[in-house]
């Protein structure tokens, strides 16, 4: 209770007013004790109990006093605790949407949105309060501090407005490249945006690429903190459960378009597979300093080839260099070539995928095997049946299984070999 009041002299509204007061004015006097330490482990979150219960009890306190003297104190504590409230909100929406971009899944990050948009509603109701009883006061200090709750709030709100829901398409080459199948086809089958950042080497390509694929009103200008990537194999895959055959489809035409594919392909491929009537599986090498526990292992690709081999169909290895202590008997080698200028130039992308589609309609290849390499998953959502190696499962590409026709998991442990040897002798039955 305020000292020197006289409360023999209150009613017992009064009375009870300004023991409410008395107990807010001691909440928000140690949430002040707090704010030089609002960065150190829990005060914060102990910060914001105290001023929403001080808010709380001065709020209470306000319509059961008479006494204007009390009155004109409670306001501007209340216009002091509103204005820390509303710039506390606009550090929590700032924080928050952080974290929410951040967020693995697309669900995640929806509910960390939904939870910054109730900050900004808390922002924007303090710095109303703020403003009303600084319109009443009539004092400079309230409303200053109306202005600054104003300010935070206006802040909290241009951190909602200015949320990035593009998703990056990756034009860097030392970036994985096959991370813009994923992007390309959720933008075809659930409308999302995509950015690029301008004047990395291969922006040229990307742009025509997604022109070609009727992506070029999706595209949005360059900004940060865009989407998470990780969303977007989840956004395909709902898409291709939902109608595998439309998804598919769509993809196609739009990846593949409905020109006849280039003669210059058509003769490479020719002359590097001649004339070999096998069926053919690909068998795709990746070797990156970016989770390079992932690189392919030449014991195994070894071993996988004799597999294909003893299948009586040809291995035709895809991807990068091989190392030189593998053995290429019975197989053909087609590793680095989508470094050649046939496949660098400004229709790279759908060169790339010509050149599997010209292997599949014309040269046998049914279907294809590989570590976790994004590069194989163009093709692969195009149809072509894919087997993926993975040393546990995989969260992020799991979700094609079941869902994207011809999409396998094999996760390494006893009897893995067995099940691609399964595999291959079902892709190499022929078609009913």
């Amino acid at each position: 209770m305020d000292p020197g009041r006289d409360t023999a002299a209150m009613t017992a509204p009064d009375v009870e007013a300004a023991m409410l007061a008395a107990e807010a004015a001691e909440i928000l006097h140690q949430a002040q004790a707090l704010e030089g330490t609002l960065h150190l482990p829990g005060v914060r979150d102990h910060y914001r109990i105290l001023i929403e219960r001080g808010i709380a009890l001065a709020t209470l306190a306000l319509p059961g006093m008479d006494d204007e003297r009390l009155r004109t104190r409670i306001r501007q504590r209340l216009v002091l605790a509103h204005a820390a409230r509303a710039e506390d909100a606009r550090y929590g929406a700032g924080q928050l949407s952080r974290s929410a971009q951040r967020a693995p899944t697309r669900e995640d990050c929806e509910d960390g949105w939904s939870k910054v948009r109730g900050i900004v509603e808390n922002a924007r109701a303090s710095a109303l309060e703020a403003r009303r009883h600084a319109d009443i006061l009539r004092k400079h200090q309230a409303r200053t501090l109306a202005v600054r709750a104003e300010s935070a709030a206006a802040a909290a709100q241009r951190t909602l407005d200015e949320r990035n829901q593009a998703y990056t398409f990756f034009t860097d080459p030392g970036f994985s490249f096959g991370e813009g199948w994923y992007l390309a086809a959720a933008s075809l089958l659930a409308g999302v945006q995509i950015q690029i950042k301008t004047g990395t080497r291969q922006e040229p390509q990307a742009r025509q690429f997604l022109h070609d694929a009727g992506l070029g009103g999706a595209i949005v200008p360059y900004r940060s903190r865009p989407a998470n990537p990780k969303h977007l194999t989840d956004i395909i895959a709902r898409a291709f459960r939902k109608n595998p055959d439309h998804a598919q489809a769509r993809l196609r035409a739009a990846f593949l378009g409905t020109e006849a594919r280039a003669s210059t392909l058509v003769e490479w491929v020719a002359q590097r597979l001649g004339h070999d009537p096998n069926k053919k599986v690909l068998l795709w090498v990746r070797i990156s300093d970016h989770d390079a526990h992932r690189n392919t292992d030449f014991d195994e690709l070894q071993q996988i080839a004799r597999l294909v081999l003893n299948a009586g169909l040809t291995p035709v290895f895809f991807g990068d260099a091989i190392d030189s202590s593998m053995t290429l008997d019975g197989g053909i080698d087609l590793t680095l070539c989508w470094k050649l200028p046939l496949f660098q130039g400004a229709d790279m992308r759908r060169a790339q995928l010509q050149l599997f589609e010209e292997l599949r309609q014309h040269h046998g290849l049914i279907g294809q095997i590989g570590v976790t390499t994004a590069g194989m998953d163009g093709p692969a959502l195009l149809g072509l049946p894919t087997a993926y190696l993975s040393a546990s499962p995989n969260v992020r590409l799991g979700k094609w299984v079941g869902a994207v026709p011809g999409y396998q998991e094999i996760v390494r442990g006893p009897g893995y070999l067995d099940a691609l040897e399964s595999i291959l002798d079902r892709w190499s039955r022929p078609s009913t």
